[in-house]
């Protein structure tokens, strides 16, 4: 899957500041509560020449790795000095066309404001020739009031014509937040209840993101919203049985977690760098094993994995 925008996105964007701007004596708030360890600084000495003679001064040096920012945003407000902007960014969509041409790529993820559906028009008459190399296309989008649900309908008419394949909405509550604790799950919850509240909703499958966490099955569970389907832990096909009958008319049928399970695997790899320094897990057994069944517990809840069977 590949992932796009028709217009400035919170998902796309990085964290950019020049490090030789920062004093010398800041309490780097900005690698504390980085959640990616995305931004490093180190002190670094530079020796400038002058017409006088050379003078030796100490500089910071590193700032943001650009490979492991993904643009939550959170170091900004912390910077005591105002030197953190967010760049935003739009992906360019002839390129994406051509990506989708080369067959490699399953799924496209677009990610709209849900505001206006202009921009999201224009994005795929410039995607819609490529569409028929696709097995889903997704559409994320966070709720914007009361005409949400009738711009879903209009941005499915528009993509109707040229949608050879399933496609998928992702309901996304509050951006990026799923790892900040339990309440930020709400807002997520709060968008399925809406939607399945009104009997005009937009054809293909709906899931949740923005805010996930491991309280956002159980918030579904109480509101009747959740299709639950279990899955024999020991099954040698992997086919889910069929939904349970209190459940197989509920609105959400999965679950995107991004931030809460990037915390709890990030866990693990730090653990492990602590101790052996910078490797690749899938040469420590022993914390690979840890990291998959942590993961194995976030998404059992969704599966419904059945130990007896």
């Amino acid at each position: 899957m590949i992932s796009v925008n028709d217009d400035e996105d919170l998902h796309f964007r990085k964290a950019e500041f020049d490090p030789e701007e920062c004093p010398l004596d800041c309490s780097r708030p900005c690698e504390t509560i980085c959640p990616a360890s995305a931004i490093s600084l180190h002190q670094h000495q530079s020796t400038t020449e002058f017409s006088h003679g050379t003078e030796t001064l100490n500089l910071l040096k590193g700032g943001v790795i650009n490979e492991r920012c993904y643009g939550c945003g959170r170091c900004s407000p912390v910077c005591p000095y105002d030197k953190i902007r967010m760049a935003l960014y739009t992906r360019d969509a002839a390129v994406t066309a051509e990506l989708l041409k080369r067959k490699d790529v399953d799924a496209i993820e677009i990610h709209t404001s849900g505001r206006q559906t202009a921009p999201f028009e224009g994005l795929w008459d410039d995607l819609r020739n490529s569409t028929g190399y696709l097995k889903l296309v997704a559409v994320s989008l966070p709720y914007a009031g009361d005409s949400t649900i009738s711009s879903m309908n209009t941005m499915y008419a528009m993509m109707e014509p040229h949608l050879p394949c399933l496609n998928l909405w992702q309901l996304d509550g509050r951006p990026m937040s799923g790892d900040i604790g339990r309440g930020a799950t709400r807002e997520s919850i709060a968008f399925a209840a809406r939607l399945a509240a009104v009997e005009d909703k937009p054809r293909g499958f709906f899931q949740l993101a923005g805010g996930t966490n491991a309280h956002t099955v159980e918030g579904l569970k109480k509101k009747g919203l959740f299709q639950t389907t279990l899955v024999a832990e020991n099954s040698k096909d992997n086919r889910s049985m069929p939904p349970s009958t209190a459940s197989s008319h509920a609105l959400i049928g999965g679950i995107a977690y991004g931030g809460y399970a990037r915390k709890i695997v990030g866990r693990v790899l730090s653990s492990m760098q602590s101790q052996h320094g910078l490797a690749r897990i899938e040469d420590y057994p022993e914390h690979l094993l840890e990291a998959l069944a942590n993961a194995l517990d976030l998404v059992g809840t969704v599966k419904c994995y059945d130990p007896c069977t």
